[in-house]
């Protein structure tokens, strides 16, 4: 009875890693204006995906580092992402946001109303 309970843990665990979502990992957003990028990690949070910037790249203004830039991102299937709300630290405006990857290029769209602002963000890791 002890190694079925045993065999039946590992199986749940082994299981909820290989379903980890494949938009985990860090991504390299798109230059601003100034020329500045930004790292994200995308990770599950619950049952949806959330993003926090963890590096302030060609800027000396780091103060979003470590700052949620997506939350409540549900997952669709086919690599689409919706419901969820971005973060625009440029503009410091929060935008209903969606997401569509594909191998490592992750498309990253907002809107407030009728204005949409998007980017095509690079796989890092």
């Amino acid at each position: 009875m002890k190694h079925l309970i045993t065999a039946t843990c590992a199986l749940i665990v082994s299981t909820g890693l290989a379903m980890a979502d494949p938009v985990a990992g860090t991504w390299k957003t798109e230059a601003g204006d100034t020329g500045a990028f930004l790292h994200v990690d995308i990770a599950p949070c619950g049952a949806e995906i959330c993003g926090v910037i963890s590096k302030v790249v060609g800027s000396d203004d780091t103060s979003s580092q470590g700052k949620r830039i997506i939350w409540d991102m549900k997952v669709k299937g086919d690599g689409s992402y919706s419901g969820g709300r971005i973060w625009a630290p440029d503009v410091d405006k929060t935008y209903r946001s969606k997401m569509s990857l594909n191998g490592n290029a992750l498309k990253v769209s907002g809107c407030v109303g009728p204005i949409c602002r998007g980017q095509t963000w690079t796989r890092l890791n």
